[in-house]
């Protein structure tokens, strides 16, 4: 933590909160904005189903790609530098989408999009641990989560609404305008929160050395799957979102809001509710409530998907409860994360970012399309990838 934290903000706790969940969510607002005018827009370029798919998961590689490095750089240059620099990047590369006119100019800016957007994200984590103690940054991270949860819950609403009434073209255009509201917010009002006395060497071998120290710690990578990969499990219908409520409950484009509705307010929840047991119970139990919750509902989600045909009366509300357990434990976790390695917090955040991401890079890719033609394949899957994180948390827990 900073010694001079208390010197850096003097305003309300919560105007810090949202400004670093305004940074956090300019990633997944990038994607639901534009998921109701998928396939609009390959009518419009003359692009495949699969091509498609690409300007996704080129969107989630170059996120995972990056996420790598942008918290190691704000260990060595600073947290402002780096989130200033990748905002403008964003900024410029949802101008160069929204000039797009081809399937493969596309692709090209909605990777550069990635490889710019998760700077907030993950830099945020790391301005949370060095702004605050650790019951105040679950409380933070939690009210972090809550603010994150707003903008997802009306991006599908916006991008319907653009794409109906405008064209495809003005989703972009929203998108770099929202980029330099944030980068002018940034450059006015976040504060440098690194220390002079964290500020890492800005060294290949001292970096190299750093990312061996994290590879190699077993307690470290276990927490990092236990938060990560039970994303997935809600991650993965977002991801299938044109064809699970487009084909399977039968939604059009501006109804898509209602499963974006209930997902993130699951989330808002269970973040609310992860701040308020901040300091009155043990973080571990925190942990396996939210696990066992997510267990239980995805229990249900298997068997009422086997049993009937889905239907928008219910087959969206397990993946609502599912998002309300995973907010319940991951501030929890990710700040154990944290606190692994402590003198390298940027870092820290950025192995957990990119392992997370190139985890959703692979599901948007690879595991959708496999599984997407089908509620109890999904289903199934979204089982399978929170027994991942579960495993991880049951192996990790004693030896915390």
């Amino acid at each position: 933590m900073n010694p001079e934290a208390s010197l850096l903000w003097r305003r309300p706790r919560w105007q810090l909160a949202f400004l670093l969940a305004c940074m956090g969510m300019l990633g997944p607002f990038a994607i639901d904005t534009y998921l109701p005018a998928f396939d609009g827009i390959a009518r419009a370029v003359g692009a495949t189903p699969v091509q498609m798919q690409q300007t996704l998961s080129s969107y989630l590689l170059g996120f995972a790609v990056m996420n790598l490095f942008h918290g190691a750089l704000s260990d060595s240059l600073g947290r402002r530098p780096v989130v200033l620099t990748g905002v403008a990047v964003f900024t410029l590369a949802s101008v160069g989408c929204a000039l797009s006119d081809s399937i493969t100019s596309l692709v090209f800016f909605r990777a550069l999009q990635g490889l710019s957007a998760g700077a907030g994200m993950v830099v945020a984590r790391a301005i949370i641990r060095d702004m605050f103690p650790p019951v105040d940054a679950q409380r933070v991270m939690s009210q972090v989560t809550i603010y994150f949860g707003i903008a997802p819950a009306v991006a599908p609403l916006i991008g319907g609404l653009l794409f109906v009434h405008a064209d495809w073209h003005s989703i972009f255009w929203l998108l770099a305008a929202l980029g330099l509201l944030l980068w002018l917010a940034v450059w006015r009002a976040l504060p440098e929160t690194l220390h002079r006395s964290q500020v890492q060497p800005f060294e290949v071998r001292h970096l190299l050395r750093g990312y061996w120290q994290m590879a190699r710690d077993r307690r470290f990578l276990m927490l990092v799957l236990a938060s990560g990969v039970p994303f997935n499990g809600m991650f993965l219908y977002v991801l299938a979102a044109p064809v699970f409520l487009g084909q399977h409950l039968q939604l059009g484009p501006t109804q898509f809001y209602w499963f974006f509705l209930l997902t993130i307010g699951g989330i808002m929840a269970g973040a609310w509710l992860s701040g308020r047991l901040a300091g009155r119970i043990k973080p571990s139990h925190q942990v396996r409530h939210g696990l066992l919750i997510m267990l239980v509902v995805s229990l249900l989600n298997v068997a009422l998907n086997g049993m009937f045909e889905p239907h928008a009366s219910w087959a969206m509300l397990p993946v609502a409860v599912f998002a309300f357990g995973w907010a319940l434990m991951v501030p929890v976790v990710t700040l154990m994360v944290l606190d692994r390695v402590p003198e390298r917090r940027g870092m820290a955040s950025s192995v957990q970012a990119c392992i997370g991401s190139l985890a959703n890079a692979a599901v948007a890719g690879v595991v959708a399309p496999l599984v997407m033609h089908s509620t109890l394949a999904l289903a199934l899957t979204s089982l399978a990838m929170l027994a991942v994180g579960l495993l991880a948390w049951v192996w990790v827990k004693p030896r915390l």
